[in-house]
């Protein structure tokens, strides 16, 4: 089952719950953090942004988990390989970062003044902006990065979760953001031209049970001349009224149903630097993935454990639009992730 949300409505009804679970092809239901009654350490709201070309990216996060907050700063090159990622951790952030309700407009800023990550939203375009002064054995990073903003579809998704009528996620995946700008660490410059390099945001708010496992991959790039991208995912929460998988062709979305990351496997134990393949249940996706890097992290405290493993690589294959039309790519960046947090 695949359930369009058509109408505009409030996220949540007057005890917090959802009042209707699906996907949209814009930013169609209106959150309000006040209306949430899931709990206040149990709301969750981030904005991510990756930013990439096929030689290299950056990756920059904002974060508030209520109970803590993450900053995050990431620099890849595919050439090497090499990638290199520094977090900040603050706790008891509570909602003060002042997440906007809505994609479309507002800022983001979180720093020191040893470090700043900052996400602001104009009409036409947003315009993401770093700096740390210590981001790997003491040598600084810094960089500007112009996200041009037009006219097109998105995928989004309301999901429930069936242990608890409260907690639900919102979350919104904008591909193909044409990206222009310039990263400087170590003595190199990286620079994104518009012709070749694109964005993606993963916009998310909601209020999460504690433990959970997710399954996400994303590309954004040029088919043919014609921008292209896609959103793939499952693994948390009840998703019987829709999948989070999506194709972008043009500036249009076209929904997908169901998408099975299928990770080799060695000695039990996923092997996630050898070949991947992905496929589907309608026949509309079928991808090769061939591995690059493994950004991989695992954080253990006991009560907060993380254990993330995003591959970047390289798609080959086939996906069909909702007209029937099959797009082939080759070599096509993007990355596929597996995570399991209890948080």
């Amino acid at each position: 089952m695949q359930h369009e949300i058509t109408t505009r409505h409030p996220l949540l009804d007057e005890q917090g719950r959802l009042i209707e679970a699906g996907y949209t092809k814009g930013l169609l239901m209106d959150y309000d953090r006040k209306a949430i009654k899931g709990g206040a350490l149990r709301i969750k709201e981030w904005d991510y942004y990756l930013i990439a070309n096929n030689d290299y990216a950056v990756a920059l996060t904002i974060d508030d988990n209520s109970y803590m907050g993450l900053d995050g700063i990431s620099l890849l090159d595919f050439r090497k390989p090499w990638e290199h990622t520094n977090n900040v951790m603050s706790f008891l952030t509570l909602g003060k970062r002042h997440f906007p309700a809505s994609s479309s407009n507002g800022d983001v800023c979180s720093g020191t003044k040893k470090y700043g990550i900052s996400f602001k939203h104009n009409a036409d375009h947003r315009l993401l902006s770093f700096h740390m002064d210590n981001f790997m054995d003491g040598k600084p990073i810094r960089g500007e990065i112009r996200l041009e903003n037009p006219q097109q579809e998105s995928m989004v998704i309301v999901t429930p979760f069936a242990e608890k009528e409260t907690a639900f996620y919102y979350n919104q995946k904008i591909n193909c953001l044409p990206a222009s700008g310039s990263v400087e660490f170590d003595g190199q410059t990286y620079i994104f031209d518009k012709e070749n390099s694109f964005g993606v945001l993963d916009w998310g708010r909601g209020v999460w049970t504690y433990d959970n496992v997710w399954y996400w991959g994303s590309a954004s790039g040029l088919a043919d001349g014609v921008p292209f991208g896609f959103n793939i995912g499952y693994g948390f929460g009840d998703t019987s009224a829709a999948s989070e998988n999506m194709l972008f062709y043009g500036g249009k979305a076209h929904k997908l149903s169901q998408v099975t990351f299928n990770i080799p496997m060695k000695d039990g134990m996923e092997d996630y630097m050898s070949p991947w393949i992905f496929t589907s249940d309608d026949g509309r996706f079928e991808m090769d993935f061939v591995p690059i890097i493994d950004r991989a992290a695992c954080t253990d405290v006991k009560l907060i454990c993380s254990d993330q493993h995003q591959v970047f690589g390289r798609f080959t294959g086939k996906a069909v639009l909702d007209d029937g039309k099959e797009i082939y790519i080759k070599d096509f960046l993007g990355f596929a992730e597996k995570v399991h947090n209890k948080w």
